[in-house]
């Protein structure tokens, strides 16, 4: 089933914002939040949900030039996939009919960079549920260790956080009986993205619909 056309609107939607945050041009202001907040009082209708990292430098609203009410947002370090997060996502997903899912990660992540440090020195400092972070990570970047990518360190960091978001997100698309059944017969979208620290921009790199289907504002020339 190729993704619903509500799911690549909202992806348009998000593209747009983030074109708007680089720029400066975003709408968003105190004022208009403020009435929003009384309007979402009985419920609320997000247009995406984001699985984020909860690095201080990656707001999800703020990123994509979004305001209150408009993203399901669930942050934790390294975006991992745990089932705590799968069940946020499967609840928002089948409750409020979101289509889009965002597993975004960004450059310079320090959780991945934590893993492949685990890889070259292994830590017996490190807290349990910190470890259980690493731990999450290390299968998602050993290949690339393994292949010899510390000999390009700036290069491995770089696929490493792209093979880390990759990993969460095909987790999500078949860990997932409800998502899964979501996916198959309602059109539930599930893609990777990745935030520069340096730019800003979010390149949505990962499960997006074919070429055809995809909005002209993600094509990657």
């Amino acid at each position: 089933m190729t993704a619903s056309a509500t799911a690549l609107d909202v992806l348009r939607r998000l593209v747009d914002g983030n074109r708007r945050f680089v720029s400066g041009e975003g709408v968003r202001d105190l004022a208009q939040e403020h009435a929003r907040r009384l309007e979402l009082v009985a419920d609320q209708a997000p247009c995406a949900i984001v699985l984020g990292c909860s690095d201080s430098r990656v707001p999800a609203e703020m990123v994509f030039d979004q305001g209150l009410g408009d993203l399901f947002v669930i942050r934790v370090a390294g975006n991992i996939v745990a089932p705590s997060q799968v069940g946020s996502i499967e609840f928002a997903a089948a409750r409020y009919g979101v289509q889009l899912v965002v597993v975004l990660g960004h450059s310079q992540c320090g959780a991945v960079l934590a893993s492949l440090e685990e890889l070259e020195r292994p830590s017996e400092n490190r807290s349990p549920n910190l470890g259980f972070i690493v731990n999450s990570i290390v299968p998602n970047v050993e290949p690339l260790y393994a292949a010899g990518g510390a000999d390009d360190r700036a290069t491995l960091i770089r696929r490493a956080v792209r093979a880390n978001i990759r990993a969460s997100a095909e987790h999500l698309r078949h860990g997932s009986d409800v998502l899964e059944r979501l996916i198959r017969e309602h059109g539930l979208l599930v893609v990777g993205a990745e935030y520069s620290l340096e730019t800003g921009v979010v390149d949505f790199f990962d499960g997006l619909p074919p070429e055809a289907d995809r909005p002209a504002a993600v094509r990657r020339d």
